[in-house]
């Protein structure tokens, strides 16, 4: 077992999250992809296995030290899988929908997820704002990390999530300050501030901001992205 993988499985187990061999097994695979399709394709700028574990894997799995994952799971923008596929690793059960604009990207995903012998997760190449007409409303969790500021990408993910569910955006350093900017949008449309859970591990800050759906979302929204980006809520209604 490289050193990495035992990093992982020992620091994990300090969190009461114990992998098992096919786990371990999917964690290396999943390493060994990356690195070898990143020589091919921008996925990540973090191109070693020590990196890899601790600004990936180990970072995707910070909420689950204090949040339980059940049920069904929409990851929007996870690019190389992140957090979705780590998730869908340590916690199988989950059903794991990733919405993934670059078809690239849904490649890479598609051959991973085949790679791994993961069942029960689909990938789609849509944007989340055009995915959201169908699918409204649909999900207990909707996660999203590194794909947008928060008062744009509440409207993103906000409408995805069940009454009743929650919205986890994971962010670094400045998560308190988009917190701050993006508070009138997530209320707006049906959220309210759960937790926040902070990390600092080895020089790196992580804010992770949990929100529960506790209103249904207007129809209106989310609009279209070019408006959205433009004119982010501020919780006034426009």
């Amino acid at each position: 077992m490289k050193s990495w993988e035992i990093k992982l499985k020992n620091d994990l187990s300090k969190q009461n999250i114990e992998l098992d061999e096919k786990q371990l097994k999917q964690f290396s695979d999943y390493a060994d992809m990356l690195i070898e399709w990143n020589q091919k394709m921008n996925l990540t700028a973090i191109d070693d296995y020590e990196g890899v574990y601790e600004k990936h894997f180990y970072d995707c799995l910070l909420p689950s030290f204090e949040f339980t994952y059940e049920g069904s799971l929409c990851d929007v923008g996870a690019g190389a899988g992140f957090p979705s596929v780590v998730l869908k690793i340590v916690y199988p059960k989950l059903k794991v929908t990733i919405v993934e604009p670059l078809q690239k990207r849904c490649r890479f995903l598609n051959a991973l997820i085949d790679k791994l012998g993961l069942e029960n997760i689909e990938i789609v190449n849509e944007r989340a704002e055009d995915y959201v007409k169908e699918h409204r409303e649909s999900f207990d969790i909707v996660t999203a990390r590194a794909v947008a500021n928060l008062n744009v990408l509440s409207e993103l993910c906000i409408p995805l999530v069940k009454l009743g569910g929650y919205f986890i955006a994971m962010k670094g350093s400045g998560g308190r300050e988009e917190l701050l900017k993006a508070e009138g949008a997530t209320k707006l449309l049906g959220c309210e501030l759960a937790e926040v859970l902070e990390y600092s591990y080895n020089n790196n800050e992580r804010i992770n901001l949990i929100f529960e759906k506790v209103r249904k979302t207007h129809s209106k929204y989310p609009r279209v992205f070019a408006k959205i980006k433009k004119q982010p809520l501020r919780g006034e209604g426009r």
